[in-house]
């Protein structure tokens, strides 16, 4: 066993568990972060597995986008992490950074809620926690970036129209589409959802912003509110 050896490593965990295994058989979309990152990792700890270390890591920094900002020596201060783990963190995460960077440098023309979903339904759809992001657009509907706004629950108390237009007012966006997910696959709104919706809509006006859309995604599945007749 792993402890017997005095390092645990994935190839402890029961096969159909491990994090390499169910990526060649379901897919990379098909993982949580804490599985991703585990590859990355390769080895844990004397004491913990590649996986449980990857997952202490995320609740450390408290996710993907502060593990990105987080430096070298920050990340070598976690226990189980010395530079070579700290060096690959890095360079995985800037390599997903840039591709999603080539991917809008492309900028897309949004004309529908379709074409929201086409853009961040292989990001979103996976997710384990609820994950608030605004596509930017500019006159001619196409994307400036979409920022994550905030993580966790999506409600009017997380989600303050300062944080939500923070990023809109910077990049001079002359309108925006909200996106969240449901981890749950369901997109059907909550009543949390329409009223966030109504009040981004009313600061977008004070703003001169024009809110589009917010569109709620789950499993394969989206809803406009738009379309609901709630924008």
């Amino acid at each position: 066993m792993g402890s017997e050896r005095g390092r645990y490593t994935l190839k402890d965990m029961p096969e159909e568990l491990r994090p390499r295994e169910r990526l060649m058989r379901d897919g990379a979309a098909a993982l949580s972060d804490a599985e991703l990152l585990a590859i990355i990792l390769r080895i844990g700890t004397s004491c913990e597995t590649a996986l449980e270390l990857a997952q202490r890591l995320l609740v450390h920094f408290g996710g993907l986008r502060q593990l990105h900002s987080a430096g070298i020596e920050e990340l070598c201060k976690v226990k189980g992490v010395g530079r070579t783990k700290a060096v690959q963190i890095k360079a995985a995460l800037e390599l997903g950074r840039r591709a999603f960077t080539v991917a809008l440098s492309e900028r897309p023309l949004i004309k529908s809620p379709e074409d929201v979903a086409q853009l961040l339904m292989s990001e979103m759809r996976y997710l384990d926690r609820e994950v608030l992001r605004i596509i930017l657009l500019d006159a001619k509907n196409r994307v400036l970036g979409a920022p994550i706004v905030s993580v966790g629950t999506v409600n009017s108390s997380l989600a303050h129209p300062r944080e939500c237009f923070k990023e809109a007012i910077r990049q001079s966006a002359v309108s925006v589409i909200f996106v969240h997910n449901h981890p749950s696959g369901d997109p059907q709104p909550s009543d949390c959802d329409i009223e966030l919706s109504r009040q981004l809509v009313e600061a977008g006006k004070l703003l001169g912003i024009n809110v589009l859309d917010h569109v709620i995604i789950g499993d394969g599945v989206f809803v406009s509110l738009k379309e609901r007749g709630v924008i």
